[in-house]
């Protein structure tokens, strides 16, 4: 069957003036219109599409890949409001509509909103919505505590900042674990770092504990490198001063230079630390 608003492998049937036509194991045909054919093809070449309907509500493929695809989030650019909604750039031809009752504020041209794709089913069409929590649940975690994670940065809070993890739950960064600066839409790595009642997961960016300490020496190896073995820091540096050169706290710093001191690949010293 083919899918709509999702990469789908498909064979090519037959020729028309208009394009070409794909077909799937189910025997059902769309069309891939010349714009988007290949230079050189043949009759049963296998073809990687995105299917979605085209201004008049007809399936179409084409080989552009969106910005989004069903199920999925991203940060999108409004380009237009009508009386019926907003219409989001996705990187195709016909853009993506957002109605207002799926806004979670009033959409404006040129603005950048995190959404959900997902297909109306009174509809069938993609619709996108901004109102992202009411797509993610906690009931059943499929995450345990140290698990690393994929996260999408989704908005603040008082403390901390909102992600969406493995694009199915909410989770929070506590301020005190945020040592750069993260924006609304940015996807980046984590770790669970505890579920607290109600299935409510905190996350870290970077690891736990004892798995926290390679990379955080890793990191300072790399200080070193790129600034010809030396770095202004000590054990007695401020956590600001750690925050700003490393973006990590002052404990998991002092962890990763135990690691480094007891391998012997550097030297501390009242002005700094030194690679051997």
């Amino acid at each position: 069957m083919i899918q709509l608003g999702q990469i789908n492998t498909l064979e090519i049937l037959r020729e028309t003036d208009h394009g070409i036509y794909l077909i799937d194991t189910d025997d059902a045909e769309v069309l891939l219109p010349n714009r988007y054919v290949p230079e050189s093809f043949k009759i049963w070449d296998k073809l990687d599409v995105f299917v979605y309907l085209d201004n008049e509500e007809r399936p179409v493929a084409t080989t552009d890949m969106p910005y989004i695809m069903r199920g999925d989030f991203a940060l999108l650019r409004c380009n237009q409001v009508t009386d019926y909604g907003a219409f989001l750039d996705w990187g195709l031809v016909k853009e993506l509509f957002c109605p207002f009752k799926e806004q979670a504020f009033k959409m404006k041209p040129g603005g950048w909103y995190l959404v959900h794709c997902y297909l109306d089913e009174k509809t069938d069409r993609l619709v996108a919505s901004s109102k992202t929590n009411r797509f993610l649940d906690n009931n059943e975690l499929t995450v345990k505590a140290f698990d690393e994670v994929d996260l999408i940065v989704s908005h603040p809070s008082d403390i901390g900042m909102n992600v969406i993890v493995n694009k199915v739950h909410k989770g929070l960064i506590y301020k005190d674990n945020i040592f750069s600066d993260l924006s609304i839409g940015d996807k980046l790595k984590g770790i669970v770092k505890k579920i607290r009642p109600g299935n409510k997961l905190d996350i870290a960016l970077g690891q736990v504990g004892y798995r926290n300490i390679e990379p955080n020496a890793q990191r300072i190896m790399d200080e070193l490198n790129d600034n010809s073995g030396y770095l202004n820091l000590t054990d007695k540096s401020t956590p600001e001063a750690i925050k700003e050169a490393l973006q990590m706290s002052k404990k998991n710093f002092k962890k990763a230079i135990g690691t480094l001191y007891k391998k012997r690949l550097i030297e501390i010293k009242p002005d700094g630390i030194y690679l051997i």
